[in-house]
């Protein structure tokens, strides 16, 4: 058993440097006076404070704040270079990496075609390697990765188990990985990454239990229960596209992509792989596609179809009703069993249904569960996976960085 730490002067010390260091990062710079009144700590204390860590150099001051009476007060603020993380996301048609100071702004964001590489490692290091240089930062200045990966990620290993958009990506990838970057490297589903996010910056925020529903070119799901994702214990809570639902095949053999691919169809949309059968099979992007040019919507991509029909939906009412009604098959599953409160609809096709979307979805779950969650759209902006993996690095690197034993 570890032993306690008793509430120390040092104990104290270092909650009180952390509580600081957050308040900079959420609402600095600000003077000791403010640090001190937002903290409940006394002006020595406060003082005292500030004084080690800039000793650390994590502080520093950035400009002055006229006051009343007697000389203008010192205004304190986090030295944003303390570390870097990268974020990245990893699509089987590119890989979008981030780097943000630990302050969270962002020096640089890059999009690398993988050019048919198959090699992860590779793939993730040209891709860092090119944000570092547009951030113009060292990528030995980088204090940690986070990865966001379409697939099954063992909880206990942190390695992908499985992937059905990037096969490359298997078990021995994440050691690969760390030995290559030499710092430490989080892999995590892309679904999750957009869970965080949306917690972080969007709809779900104040939200301890949700859900989100991502749509895009396939579909998956993401569940926040008490604050934390639910991964399950083989890492594949939320695989919805594998569910089975009326008005689809059973998706057989697409679980696991074999020699024969059974239960693999070549997606029109996207022109790779994609499922054949179950949920996703209904609303990916080919199924909507094929739905919205039933109802004469004719734009070329689901998205588009999607964003036209929501934009008139004098024109576009009974497509979108039809794909509610597709859509609430997941969502009401979901609701009867774990009772989320709030549904999020997020990727590029949850985005472009907006709210006639979303309120169709609602009254639909509404009618055939016991109880009614609300269903929001993405109130992230960006690329939700990305800001998701940002910001997962971000806390990481804060925990490491700001701790007493940490170094800057």
């Amino acid at each position: 058993m570890a032993a306690k730490r008793p509430g120390t002067p040092r104990l104290l010390r270092e909650l009180n440097d952390r509580a600081a260091l957050d308040l900079l990062v959420a609402q600095g710079p600000l003077t000791r006076a403010q640090i001190g009144e937002r903290t409940g700590l006394s002006k020595v204390t406060a003082s005292q404070l500030l004084s080690r860590l800039e000793d650390r150099g994590l502080v520093e001051v950035v400009g002055s704040q006229a006051g009343g009476r007697g000389p203008n007060a010192a205004l304190y603020a986090v030295v944003p270079s303390s570390a870097y993380v990268a974020g990245l996301e990893v699509g089987p048609d590119g890989v979008t990496a981030g780097v943000a100071d630990i302050t969270g702004a962002v020096a640089a964001q890059v999009t690398v075609d993988p050019n048919g590489a198959d090699d992860p490692v590779k793939t993730v290091h040209s891709a860092v390697a090119k944000a570092c240089r547009s951030a113009k930062v060292a990528l030995s200045k980088l204090h940690s990765f986070v990865i966001g990966t379409p697939g099954v990620v063992d909880p206990a290993s942190g390695d992908v188990q499985f992937s059905f958009d990037l096969p490359a990506w298997h078990e021995g990838v994440l050691a690969a990985l760390r030995t290559d970057l030499r710092r430490p490297v989080t892999i995590e589903n892309d679904v999750n990454l957009a869970a965080i996010a949306e917690r972080a910056y969007g709809a779900a925020q104040g939200s301890d239990d949700f859900a989100l529903m991502w749509l895009d070119r396939g579909m998956g799901m993401s569940v926040m229960l008490g604050g934390r994702l639910h991964r399950g214990r083989s890492g594949g809570a939320g695989e919805i596209g594998y569910l089975p639902v009326p008005g689809a095949p059973l998706p057989f053999g697409a679980a696991r992509r074999g020699p024969a691919d059974e239960g693999v169809t070549e997606s029109t949309s996207w022109g790779i792989p994609t499922l054949a059968g179950g949920y996703g099979a209904l609303v990916g992007a080919d199924g909507v596609r094929a739905l919205a040019h039933e109802h004469g919507i004719a734009e070329p991509t689901a998205i588009d179809c999607v964003r036209a029909a929501a934009a008139d939906e004098d024109r576009g009412g009974a497509f979108l009703d039809e794909l509610a009604r597709r859509i609430s098959y997941g969502v009401t599953s979901v609701n009867i069993i774990l009772d989320p409160g709030l549904v999020v609809l997020s990727g590029s096709l949850g985005r472009a249904g907006g709210l006639p979307l979303a309120t169709r979805i609602e009254e639909i779950v509404g009618r055939i569960s016991p109880t009614r969650p609300a269903v929001a759209v993405t109130g992230v902006e960006g690329n939700p996976v990305l800001r998701g993996a940002l910001h997962a690095a971000l806390q990481r690197a804060r925990d490491d960085v700001f701790s007493a034993s940490g170094t800057p």
